[in-house]
């Protein structure tokens, strides 16, 4: 798998949008966990054993 680079943009669905595509392991800085602020609430974005991501308040 090859990195992404910080702030790429990938095509949404529709085909019409542009969303920033982040990769977890920079988000994580090659841990397992992140912590995310969203209107004052943090939020940690954790990567399991078996590659999936969950994201809990």
């Amino acid at each position: 798998m090859c990195p992404v680079p910080a702030g790429a943009v990938a095509p949404l669905r529709s085909g019409l949008e542009v969303a920033p595509l982040h990769d977890a392991r920079v988000l994580t800085r090659g841990g397992v966990q992140a912590r995310i602020v969203l209107d004052g609430q943090v939020y940690a974005l954790r990567i399991t054993r078996a590659g999936k991501l969950i994201l809990t308040k």
